[in-house]
């Protein structure tokens, strides 16, 4: 029998101090996990040092997800070597955790951001539709926007519309957009007038997806809309940057639809 010293603890001290309970203690006793190796003269078990560091592995390989079985079977092959193979698997392990965990948090805060804002897109999934200038001018368009129309029916009814849009419902706004800019290149470049028929049905297929997508756009809103390509230098260099002289062609087709409609 042992007296007690600062040498050994009781199951109880243990439990506290691992973060286990004493009916799990009895248990790894009882299968012989963790054996603790002395006892009182009142026959307490008593845990040593060496205990207390086999303890503290099964903790770690029990966190880990490792069953009883293979733990016994990794902690028995016994020597230096062994235990350093042990701390090393333990630590990649946890580092693979670790990765899957940021992982996992990052997702919660894409999807936090969405719910927080209503939106159910990120602003990263909307750079990766629209590209570099989102966060150079997006932002600031939105703003400015707010202010002027903020308290608008339009506005209202873009907000809540948008709101639902998925990644692709907005890849698929893009597209049509791309699309119809594409007919006004080659409108443009063929030589065929913005006041053409030709021009002003992409101008009214504009307008309609305008109308199918954010709010009902009157034809003289959209001339409205169409005049801030020309007078905005941030909205005549997104049109500029697809072709030159697009952003005058577009406004162009844009009034000549509205003043024949």
């Amino acid at each position: 029998m042992t007296t007690m010293t600062d040498q050994f603890q009781t199951v109880g001290q243990v439990a506290e101090a691992v973060g286990v309970t004493v009916r799990t203690l009895h248990h790894y006793d009882d299968i012989g996990l963790v054996t603790p190796s002395e006892r009182s003269f009142s026959g307490y078990r008593l845990y040593t040092r060496a205990d207390l560091e086999r303890l503290q592995h099964v903790v770690v390989y029990r966190r880990l997800g490792f069953g009883l079985e293979e733990i016994a079977t990794l902690l028995d092959g016994g020597g230096e070597v062994d235990l350093l193979t042990h701390l090393r698997r333990q630590r990649e392990t946890v580092r693979t955790k670790v990765a899957g965990l940021e992982q996992l948090v990052a997702a919660i805060d894409r999807a936090l951001e969405a719910e927080m804002n209503g939106y159910q897109i990120s602003k990263d999934e909307q750079r990766e539709i629209f590209g570099n200038s989102y966060d150079s001018n997006f932002e600031d368009y939105e703003a400015e926007a707010k202010e002027r129309w903020g308290d608008t029916d339009a506005w209202k009814e873009s907000s809540r519309r948008t709101k639902g849009y998925t990644k692709a419902q907005w890849q698929q706004v893009k597209d049509e957009g791309d699309a119809l800019n594409q007919r006004y290149v080659e409108l443009m470049q063929t030589g065929v007038p913005a006041d053409s028929i030709e021009a002003r049905e992409v101008a009214e297929e504009a307008r309609q997806q305008i109308c199918r997508w954010f709010y009902d756009c009157s034809l003289q809103m959209h001339a409205g809309i169409a005049q801030m390509y020309v007078d905005d230098p941030r909205f005549r260099q997104t049109y500029e940057d697809i072709a030159p002289g697009l952003a005058t062609y577009v406004r162009d087709a844009v009034v000549a639809h509205a003043s024949r409609g």
